[in-house]
């Protein structure tokens, strides 16, 4: 059987808000599936966005942009694991 590569894509994003809008964008962002919040300061912050494909994650990324209060929403990072499946055989001697 050929083994199959599964990928997983983890970015950063660095998210901008009126600063009177920031604990609500904080609530929105709380409840977006695959965003998690790591830090924020001032009108900034910063969110790491996790999916199986840069579709998912950019389309997380524009979800973000369009929330009420977000001046600017931009990805600063996207890394990409994969992990490599196949068949149950072992192919070392034993």
């Amino acid at each position: 059987m050929r083994d199959r590569a599964n990928t997983y894509h983890i970015s950063s994003a660095v998210i901008m808000t009126r600063p009177a809008m920031q604990d609500a964008v904080l609530a929105r962002l709380e409840e977006l599936e695959n965003v998690e919040v790591h830090v924020h300061q001032g009108n900034k912050i910063v969110v790491v966005i996790e999916g199986t494909s840069t579709g998912i994650l950019g389309d997380c990324l524009s979800q973000i942009s369009a929330l009420d209060g977000v001046v600017a929403a931009n990805m600063v990072f996207e890394h990409i694991e994969t992990e490599e499946t196949g068949s149950n055989e072992r192919t070392d001697a034993a």
